[in-house]
């Protein structure tokens, strides 16, 4: 899987404008091959940063989105920002779920009992 973030840091007479554009490029990249998810977001302590975030199938796939006339028009959001994007792209070779984040827990509360039973006795 191959994951991308984009964060834009929008100009904010240009929010309207921004957002318009960047819910038109959504839907229709979601129904792209290979595109796993596709959605936007604002920072909730800075109203005009705003990220992206992207997943796909393969390197391939989002060669092929990048490509696009819909990527760039997500480029030619240049002039409505305050600073240049910056856009990270990550390969991920595994991905857990929730069974991991209970597995780490159950670890942490047996140590903790451990101890409140040395301490107590």
């Amino acid at each position: 899987m191959v994951i991308v973030r984009v964060k834009l840091h929008v100009r904010p007479e240009k929010v309207l404008e921004f957002t318009q554009t960047l819910l038109s490029i959504v839907e229709p990249a979601r129904k792209e091959v290979g595109c796993i998810s596709y959605s936007f977001s604002c920072n909730v302590e800075d109203n005009y940063c705003y990220y992206l975030l992207e997943e796909w199938k393969s390197r391939k796939d989002l060669n092929r989105h990048l490509e696009t006339s819909r990527f760039g028009v997500l480029l030619g959001l240049k002039s409505l920002l305050s600073k240049p994007l910056q856009i990270k792209i990550y390969r991920a070779s595994t991905a857990e779920g929730m069974e991991s984040v209970e597995k780490v827990r159950r670890k942490k509360l047996a140590k903790t009992e451990m101890l409140a039973q040395k301490l107590f006795l």
